[in-house]
């Protein structure tokens, strides 16, 4: 069993990942493996979705760039937990470009799998953040895990962050609860849900 972490930080190594580490650290005590996947440094997220309509054919972004990277992944793994940071309550911009551009180029990957989303922040926004990245997760047919509080850490680093005794805490009993539906769901002898072809309408007729 595998899960994807998406960090959405600008900072690879910054508060965002250490919430996602505390995340990975307890599913692997749980026997359940994770692979990390960087997407906020750098220029690994080009652009913004261009609503081309190009992935509706291949499944994949015609945009190469770390989209197509965390398909390939995500292919491979039973669940994943997408970080943020907080800009402004909401999710910093590359991880929204990120997120619109993958949920939408190939969104049955996800289907049926376990997911969550951690945000880490100085001080407020975070509940805003959290619905808004839960949102992506919620239209896939996803199984989404809690914890005993939202998933978010307070700090301005990484030392901040080891302060934050009970945002750790949160993160560690998130890893528990993934892995305990990873096993369940992997000895169950139940079939899953039965697929529908999608039905869309538009509001105005």
């Amino acid at each position: 069993m595998k899960v994807l972490m998406i960090n959405g930080s600008p900072h690879e190594n910054g508060c965002t990942k250490r919430a996602l580490k505390e995340v990975a650290a307890a599913l692997k005590d749980e026997g359940v493996d994770s692979v990390f996947l960087d997407v906020g440094a750098g220029n690994r997220v080009k652009h913004g979705c261009l609503a081309c309509g190009g992935c509706s054919v291949s499944h994949r972004c015609v945009i190469d760039d770390s989209v197509n990277d965390a398909i390939d992944i995500m292919k491979d793994c039973d669940g994943v937990v997408i970080g943020s940071p907080v800009y402004f309550a909401s999710a910093n911009g590359t991880m929204i470009s990120f997120l619109d551009r993958l949920f939408c180029a190939n969104r049955s990957i996800f289907e049926h799998k376990i997911g969550a989303s951690v945000v880490s922040a100085r001080r407020g926004g975070n509940s805003a953040t959290f619905d808004e990245l839960n949102k992506y997760l919620l239209i896939s047919n996803m199984f989404v895990a809690g914890s005993n509080y939202w998933n978010q850490v307070h700090g301005n680093s990484p030392a901040e962050v080891e302060q934050d005794l009970e945002g750790l805490q949160t993160m560690r009993l998130l890893g528990r609860n993934m892995a305990y539906f990873l096993k369940v769901t992997a000895e169950s002898k139940i079939a899953k849900p039965a697929a529908e072809k999608k039905i869309k309408t538009n509001f105005a007729r």
